[in-house]
C-alpha cells in the first residue's frame, strides 16, 4: 500500500503529515505501508520527514504574489510560466513512477503540482485545511480532492463544498501530549515555587516576542520562572542580552533554548501553566489539547491573516487571549500577564475552553479515512 504526502514545506505542513504517518502505522501495524512525500526541497521538513521513515521526492515550486510592485510583477511572471509548469512536470513524473494508491495533501503552493498531477492519472486525493482562512492553492486545488478535512468548523470555512467537507480538527503528534512534571523538572532544571511561562515564537523564534521580553524580562522573572523558545537565529543574542539585563538571583528561573525538539517540547507543554504562543493552526491545537491557558501573539502579513483570524475563531469561547503585534508593548504584556494570574478562575475556564475545542484524534480519524479509501 503506498501513500503518497504533499505539501507546502513548512513545520505547519510537516507535523501534520509526521501524525498521520504514526497513526497509520499504530493502527495498521499489519499492513506493509510504504510512504512518500513530494514537495519543495527544505532542510527541516527534510529531516522530519525521514525521521518518519517517508521516502523524499522534490520539486519546484511557485507561488502567485497578491501584493503590488516591480519585484513581485516580474516574479510572478517567472512562476507562472515557468516555475509552476516545471514543477507540475517535476510532480508529474514522481507521481507516475511512485504509483500511489492514494494522495494526502496538507495544501499549500508547494502541493499544487502532485495535486494536479494526481488529477492526471486519475489518483484519489484527500486533503487537508488547516486554517480558517484557505490560501488561494488550497482554494483551488480543493475542486480536485475527494474529500476536504478541516480544523475549523464550517463557520468559520466558508470556501469549500460543504458536501465534501468533513470537521476533524488539525492532526497533532499524541506523543506531545505524554510529558509529566518529573522529567520536565529535570530536563529544564525548574526551580519551582513560582508559575511556569511557556514562551513560543514559532520555529524561526520571533524577534518582537523577544525583544518585548528582554525588556520587562527581570519583572516577570520576580513572579514566573520561564521557558524560552527563542530561535536558532536569535538564540546567542537573547541569551546574552538576558544575562546582562537579569540580576544573578533571578537568572535560575529564565530557561532559553533555540529550538524545542519533540522530546522537549512535550515536558515544556506539560511545566506550563500558560503559554505565550505565535497563532498558527497547530500551535492552537496542541495548545487545546493539552487544555492550557494561552496568550495568543498572531504573526502579523500571513497569508491571508490567517494567524489572525485563527486566534479569534479559537478565542470565541473564552479559550484563551488574542494580543495583536501592534499592541505587542512590554507593560501592557506584562499587565496582561498579570492579570490573568490575578484570577485563577478565568485561567480555569480557559483551560476548559481549550479542552472543549480541541481534537486530540485528528490524526487518527484521517487514518482511518485513508485505509479506507483503499478498501
Amino acid at each position: 500500500m503506498k501513500i503518497l504526502f504533499t505539501g507546502g514545506g513548512t513545520a505547519g505542513h510537516i507535523y501534520p503529515i509526521a501524525a498521520i504517518t504514526r497513526e497509520l502505522r499504530r493502527i495498521y501495524p499489519q499492513k506493509k505501508l510504504k510512504f512518500f512525500y513530494v514537495g519543495p526541497k527544505d532542510n527541516f521538513s527534510s529531516m522530519l520527514l525521514s525521521q518518519e521513515g517517508i521516502k523524499i521526492k522534490t520539486t519546484t515550486a511557485g507561488k502567485i504574489r497578491r501584493y503590488f510592485g516591480i519585484q513581485s510583477f516580474f516574479l510572478n511572471i517567472i512562476d507562472i510560466f515557468f516555475r509552476i509548469p516545471w514543477g507540475i512536470f517535476q510532480a508529474f513524473w514522481h507521481v507516475f513512477f511512485i504509483a500511489p494508491d492514494i494522495i494526502f495533501s496538507k495544501g499549500g503552493y508547494g502541493s499544487v503540482g502532485t495535486v494536479i498531477s494526481a488529477w492526471l492519472l486519475q489518483v484519489p486525493v484527500l486533503m487537508h485545511e488547516s486554517d480558517s482562512s484557505p490560501g488561494m492553492a488550497n482554494r483551488f486545488l480543493s475542486r480536485f480532492a475527494a474529500e476536504i478535512f478541516t480544523a475549523f468548523s464550517d463557520k468559520d470555512v466558508k470556501y469549500f463544498a460543504s458536501q465534501r467537507v468533513i470537521l476533524v480538527g488539525n492532526p497533532i503528534r499524541r506523543e506531545i501530549l505524554e510529558g509529566t512534571p518529573e522529567r520536565a523538572k529535570k530536563l529544564f532544571n525548574l526551580i519551582g515555587g513560582k508559575p511556569t511561562i511557556l514562551i513560543l515564537g514559532g520555529s524561526q523564534g520571533s524577534q518582537k516576542i523577544n525583544d518585548t521580553i528582554l525588556i520587562i524580562l527581570p519583572k516577570i522573572l520576580e513572579s514566573y520562572e520561564i521557558i524560552h523558545q527563542a530561535g536558532e537565529k536569535n538564540f546567542n543574542k537573547v541569551k546574552t542580552e538576558a544575562k546582562a539585563v537579569v540580576p544573578p538571583s533571578l537568572i535560575k528561573y529564565y530557561h532559553i533554548l533555540p529550538f524545542l525538539k519533540e522530546n522537549e517540547l512535550k515536558e515544556a507543554y506539560c511545566a506550563a501553566d500558560l503559554i505565550i504562543s505565535r497563532a498558527g493552526s497547530g500551535s492552537i491545537f496542541e495548545i487545546a489539547a493539552l487544555r492550557k491557558p494561552c496568550i495568543l501573539i498572531p504573526l502579523p502579513g500571513a497569508a491571508q491573516d490567517h494567524q489572525i483570524k485563527n486566534a479569534y475563531a479559537y478565542i470565541k469561547n473564552n479559550a484563551g487571549v488574542v494580543i495583536p503585534e501592534k499592541n505587542l508593548t512590554p507593560h501592557f504584556f506584562l499587565g496582561e500577564l498579570n492579570n490573568l494570574f490575578s484570577y485563577p478562575e478565568r485561567l480555569k475556564e480557559m483551560s476548559k475552553q481549550a479542552g472543549n475545542f480541541s481534537r486530540p484524534a485528528a490524526a487518527k480519524v484521517i487514518a482511518k479515512y485513508i485505509v479506507e479509501y483503499l478498501k
